[in-house]
């Protein structure tokens, strides 16, 4: 819903004639008018349908009336103060709804988004899609079928939804065509036909680089800049055709285009704010389907005289979705013209900004196109949604690690109230936080509490998860460290513990932790991050950075065989769960940097001694979170790959079900195909919820995931494979997640 304070072609006076009413009527998104008073106080409300309603019972019509004589008085309206939902039940089925003051002045009419989004060759083009980029080739060819192809070829490697050029008829075009370059022209019209006359394709050339665009995937567009033009690019099927600032004003030659129904992409540079206005009547008149571009008609155009903020005038005017199209140098403004709403971007591109032609010189070179494309992408992630402030991920963890946290000061017994005095504040943020106090005091404790514990979500919930024994098809273990797991291994019957280890935990001595024999098998989580944030990677280049890492994973798989002797139930070889690396900071690695980086980690896997250890590397999300913030996964994030390495290298996998269901939702591939790929070569699961690109371990049901699908294929692909519930958090409270997981997962494995 739209909330459109522009009046204009919505507003008519009682006294107005029906006529101009019917013309309004006719040219706006509602197909409606409202009618006023000369105060602006709303008196009636008069659509396509009520006018033929009154021409029935008035057969003898006249069109020079006033409005109020045929207006609707029975009409739905909204105060624009009130809350969005009481607008919209007003709203109905209705296309339009008045909105007044509390005085009954029509101050804004509430519209419907257009459920109907542009399209161009299968891309869309609106306010929550994309931004459609467009590379402007133009004349940057100079004349040359070859450099054309090589300039598309560019746009397509950048990542440019479209590339575009101009075609003219010079003998229809200018006056003085049959002498191009004639001296009784002015001298920038003697330059400029000189260029063209020199420079321009042949028709047949242009239908070729059209054809170049289709080959390389991305979408041809040509501005006509005259009917004979126009007529060629319709022989050839032209999708969408861009509109020169220049003819913005050319009232036939944009009727001509807009009768043949394609896209119209329209530049306003050059022009004043009533010329635009009246190409958009002669526009929305011929019901074309437009977009409008702000734009700067000086090459290259001062900062000072681009004045992004137009844009949003320009979309009040339009009533469309807005682009810009820039002739300054750089790329910073455009990345503004994005965020400031522009969903269509044209900038002129070259291979030499000193070749001849006045576009060169405000062109970027095709690593800069590279990296306006990519940044373009970067701003439009960044702009997100303008929805209910929610935490992400990255901030949920840093919150947990930062902020502060509600804990009992003394011990307290089950069934004692919880008084004031009891509850203090401190860090790191693990239980609820401390705007939570009031609803804390005057509670009876649902548990015992030793000093010191946190206060949990759970303590003021009615709900509480009732900890029993579980059974599953498939051996289960429970996410522990070495200061909760005896809590937690007495609450259930778990066949295994996966001791998840920070890099101090490997330096400590085992015998602090372990003593006795416990009947459980032993599952071990090596460190991501070791002392100096070093992140474990195997499959660097750098290989100083490798031999360090080599390095701490073999502490850890020392380690690992050193704490099977405290357990009674374990097999030949104890999986030790690692993320081998492959990660990047800036941009995910290209294919060949992956197949190096598969080479480098089966061959740095290769001199690990691991007698009694079996190392299972796991899959990854494209974007995984490391202490808060985000980097590039690249290895063991597709299916096909993934398994390729275990076939090629023999290792079993840890199939983390989370981080590849956000793999998928990110390459858009089904989940399902992932685990029949994947699922041959699993060892061990970690199963948790996924949602969007980077939500990993949600509880289960609170996500994506469908886990009786799933469940069908793990059971035919892996049936032996072990697994755990790995919820974030789900340690908290003596391991509650983890308890509600494998509550919610009973039955299915």
């Amino acid at each position: 819903m739209i909330i459109d304070r522009n009046l204009t072609s919505f507003m008519v006076y009682c006294e107005d004639a029906i006529a101009e009413a019917l013309k309004k009527i006719s040219k706006n998104d509602g197909r409606i008018v409202f009618s006023v008073s000369e105060r602006g106080m709303l008196e009636g409300v008069l659509t396509n349908g009520d006018f033929r309603r009154w021409l029935a019972d008035n057969p003898d019509f006249d069109v020079t009336r006033p409005v109020s004589r045929v207006s609707n008085k029975n009409y739905k309206f909204a105060y624009l103060d009130d809350e969005t939902d009481r607008i919209s039940a007003a709203m109905g089925d209705h296309t339009c709804l008045p909105l007044l003051d509390r005085n009954g002045h029509l101050v804004a009419v509430a519209r419907r988004t257009p459920a109907e989004v542009i399209q161009i060759d299968g891309r869309a083009i609106a306010d929550d899609a994309p931004t459609f980029i467009i590379a402007e080739i133009g004349l940057n060819h100079n004349g040359s079928l070859e450099l054309a192809k090589e300039l598309i070829d560019l746009a397509a490697a950048a990542g440019a939804d479209s590339a575009k050029f101009q075609m003219r008829d010079l003998k229809s075009l200018y006056r003085s065509a049959p002498k191009i370059g004639a001296s009784s022209e002015d001298l920038g019209t003697q330059y400029t036909l000189g260029l063209l006359q020199r420079f321009e394709l042949k028709t047949e050339q242009m239908f070729e680089a059209f054809d170049h665009c289709k080959a390389r995937g991305v979408v041809p567009m040509c501005t006509p800049w005259d009917f004979e033009s126009l007529d060629r690019l319709q022989e050839y099927g032209m999708q969408a055709y861009k509109v020169a600032s220049a003819d913005l004003t050319n009232h036939d030659l944009l009727r001509a285009m807009a009768e043949t129904k394609k896209v119209m992409i329209c530049s306003t540079g050059m022009s004043m704010e009533q010329e635009i206005i009246e190409a958009v009547d002669l526009l929305r008149e011929t019901r074309a389907t437009y977009v409008l571009m702000h734009c700067n008609s000086t090459y290259p155009a001062p900062f000072k005289d681009v004045h992004l903020r137009y844009l949003h005038r320009l979309k009040e005017i339009g009533r469309c979705v807005v682009g810009y199209s820039g002739h300054e140098r750089g790329q910073s403004v455009v990345l503004a013209a994005v965020a400031s709403g522009a969903r269509v971007i044209e900038k002129h591109f070259t291979i030499d900004k000193e070749m001849e032609g006045n576009d060169h010189k405000v062109s970027l070179l095709p690593d800069e196109l590279t990296e306006m494309v990519k940044s373009i992408r970067q701003v439009e992630a960044a702009l997100g949604s303008a929805g209910e402030r929610k935490m992400t991920q990255g901030e949920m963890m840093n919150r947990s690690n930062l902020a502060k946290s509600l804990i009992i000061n003394q011990d307290l017994a089950a069934g004692e109230t919880i008084s004031a005095e009891m509850v203090i504040v401190r860090s790191p943020g693990r239980g609820i936080q401390p705007n939570r106090k009031t609803d804390l005091i005057g509670r009876r404790a649902k548990r015992a509490f030793t000093s010191g514990d946190f206060f949990f979500e759970s303590d003021l919930d009615n709900d509480h998860v009732e900890v029993r024994n579980y059974r599953f098809k498939r051996p289960w273990g429970i996410p522990v460290r070495y200061h909760d797991f005896r809590k937690i291994m007495a609450k259930s019957n778990p066949d295994f513990l996966e001791f998840h280890l920070s890099f101090k935990d490997v330096d400590e001595n085992v015998h602090d932790h372990l003593q006795e024999k416990l009947d459980f098998d032993l599952v071990v989580h090596s460190p991501d991050l070791f002392e100096g944030d070093h992140l474990l990677n195997l499959c660097t280049v750098d290989a100083d950075y490798r031999k360090r890492s080599l390095f701490e994973l073999q502490r850890v798989v020392d380690l690992t065989r050193s704490m099977r002797d405290f357990f009674g139930k374990v097999t030949e070889r104890s999986i030790l769960i690692a993320s081998i690396g492959g990660f990047s900071k800036e941009a995910p690695l290209t294919p060949a940097q992956m197949r190096e980086a598969y080479e480098i980690a089966g061959e740095s896997l290769s001199h690990l001694k691991t007698d009694g250890v079996e190392i299972l590397p796991q899959t990854l999300p494209p974007f995984p979170w490391y202490f808060g913030g985000q980097l590039f996964a690249n290895l063991f994030v597709q299916a096909e790959d993934t398994a390729e390495f275990s076939r090629t290298y023999g290792y079993r996998l840890c199939f983390d079900v989370c981080h590849s269901k956000l793999a998928c939702n990110h390459f858009g591939t089904p989940f399902l195909d992932f685990c029949e790929k994947v699922g041959p070569y699993s060892g061990h699961l970690h199963i948790a919820d996924a949602g969007g690109v980077d939500g990993e371990g949600l509880q289960i049901g609170e996500g994506d995931m469908d886990f009786a699908a799933m469940a069908e294929v793990l059971d035919r692909t892996c049936p032996k494979a072990s697994f755990i519930p790995e919820i974030w958090q789900g340690h908290k409270n003596e391991g509650e997640g983890f308890w509600l997981a494998a509550s919610r997962l009973e039955g299915l494995y």
